[in-house]
């Protein structure tokens, strides 16, 4: 499904008006309309009371839509308006005059303490206070009021988002709604599905309010959820050979385990040949755990890191390959450093690059830019720090448009790990995946992460592909894990040993629930 961001709903707002003639008012009813079915379903409308909190623009308006469902089911509500009712227009103020005609309760809301009885003696609240124009910090009553809807303990219905959280980043504007429902219209938002917003957001519903699909589903809306792509079936007459023949480049003296969970967690999601080129002195240590990959032992510098003087054969090596993996515990001692630039420069194939690989590679990134095979890197916030030279903070505050942008300078797919980790490529489009969850911060997760790609490619997807499939079976097999051991304690050793059930029950095909769950949204 296409995620939006806030300037690009509105597009298609004015598109629905003027090309294909959906009235606002029509738009606005059909979201009220779409709200009201998920309190019908969810909390039950029928002689129950509401208070409904609505702003002054068109986010208070379907409040008001909403409002005269609940009176139309059978139900009690009580409307509190925050701001000057004056600056009401278009759809937002024929709503307010049609509930306005209607035994509805609506009051000015000048204090919390005038609404703290009404909010006590209702079933369910329903926040339609901001919405998605949200661009300031919520100061002052707003932020009090807001405050007090998330102590109330009351069922929360949000309208489009969270009142409180940025349409575009998820961030919270000094306070947000916590939301048990929200219903999202058009399309889900980037804040939406991006953290903490996704999480504020409760179960998360999305209505098309009509919107035709040629409308929704853009070419030019680049961001969409994480879809995952379908393996081809295995060869049942095939040798190893034929599921991916994978070079790890990785490792060194105080690094043993970030080469093992790479070149290991290759074979454990499906890979047929892993070879690890890794320091002479730790392949025997890594071997005992690892007995099923072809050691490639290499020749250290003084501080037992892979040395400049395997270049050659490196490279020798790297042309029988389908993949090359570079940086997994690389270190970051000079001269491997090096060995890492020249060897990105040179090698002819598909070459991801993660951990001590991209820090290398920061110091030339036009290496990156003029490789003529796929290149893929792997980098959290802080590495994508060093690949922009911006802080992370401000990578944080703006992580769609920094990807798209880093991703097109670089030519090169760009996976930025974190909660709900993006996936961005040369052309703009973005994946938001919705697998995997906090145990996932782990030492030697996002080395799992780097076998786990390179087998979906093994496996015969396409670079592309691969990355998409390789991400959400890395997130899909720590929510397994974290099914059977809770979140606290889960290692990259239990993200490795639940990869084979992953990829086996994502062949079967997941079920439904499992579906809806990672395609993060429920349409309506």
């Amino acid at each position: 499904m296409k995620v939006s961001r806030v300037a690009e709903m509105r597009s298609l707002d004015r598109t629905a008006v003027e090309q294909f003639g959906i009235a606002e008012q029509v738009l606005m009813e059909n979201a009220g309309q779409a709200a009201g079915f998920v309190l019908l379903k969810q909390i039950g409308i029928k002689d129950k009371k509401f208070a409904a909190f609505c702003g002054i623009g068109n986010n208070g308006g379907d409040g008001f839509v909403v409002a005269r469902k609940i009176h139309s089911l059978g139900g009690e509500v009580k409307v509190f308006i925050l701001g000057d009712q004056s600056n009401f227009k278009g759809a937002a103020k024929m709503n307010l005059d049609i509930i306005s005609r209607l035994p509805i309760e609506i009051r000015q809301v000048d204090s919390v303490e005038s609404v703290k009885k009404d909010v006590y003696h209702c079933d369910a609240i329903v926040d339609a206070i901001f919405g998605t124009g949200l661009t300031r910090e919520v100061e002052g009553l707003y932020h009090e009021v807001i405050e007090w809807i998330n102590e109330s303990g009351k069922m929360v219905l949000s309208l489009d988002i969270p009142s409180g959280v940025h349409g575009d980043t998820g961030k919270v504007m000094g306070a947000a709604v916590k939301a048990d429902y929200t219903v999202t219209f058009g399309l889900p938002k980037a804040g939406n599905v991006l953290f903490p917003g996704y999480d504020l957001c409760g179960k998360l519903y999305v209505s098309h309010i009509s919107f035709p699909p040629s409308l929704y589903n853009k070419d030019s809306l680049k961001v969409a959820i994480n879809r995952s792509v379908k393996l081809p079936p295995r060869d049942k007459n095939a040798h190893k050979g034929d599921f991916g023949e994978v070079l790890f480049i990785a490792g060194a003296s105080s690094y043993f385990g970030a080469p093992y969970f790479a070149a290991l967690s290759f074979l454990k999601a499906g890979g047929g040949y892993s070879r690890l080129a890794a320091p002479r002195s730790i392949t025997p240590f890594i071997a005992t755990k690892g007995s099923e990959i072809v050691f490639i032992p290499q020749k250290e510098t003084s501080l037992g890191s892979i040395s400049l003087e395997n270049k050659g054969a490196l490279l020798g090596l790297s042309e029988s390959m389908d993949m090359v993996v570079l940086g997994p515990g690389l270190y970051l001692e000079e001269e491997t450093q090096q060995l890492a630039r020249e060897l990105a420069k040179e090698i002819n194939k598909p070459l991801l690059i993660d951990g001590d690989g991209i820090t290398a590679l920061c110091k030339d990134l036009q290496i990156i830019k003029e490789r003529k095979s796929e290149t893929i890197l792997t980098p959290h916030l802080g590495e994508m720090s060093r690949i922009t030279n911006m802080n992370v903070s401000d990578i944080d505050a703006d992580k769609i448009d920094i990807l798209q942008r880093t991703a097109k300078e670089l030519n090169a797919i760009i996976i930025l790990k974190g909660a709900h980790s993006l996936i961005g490529y040369p052309d703009e489009r973005v994946f938001i995946n919705m697998s995997g969850n906090s145990g996932m911060a782990t030492a030697g997760s996002g080395d799992v992460l780097t076998g786990t790609i390179a087998a979906m490619f093994g496996l015969g997807l396409s670079v592309e592909d691969a990355v998409k499939k390789g991400v959400f079976i890395h997130g899909f097999s720590a929510d397994l894990a974290a099914e059977d051991k809770g979140e606290d304690g889960i290692t990259a050793q239990d993200i490795l040993d639940y990869l084979h059930l992953a990829v086996k029950m994502d062949r079967e095909g997941l079920s439904p629930t499992l579906k809806e769950h990672y395609e993060g949204v429920y349409v309506i």
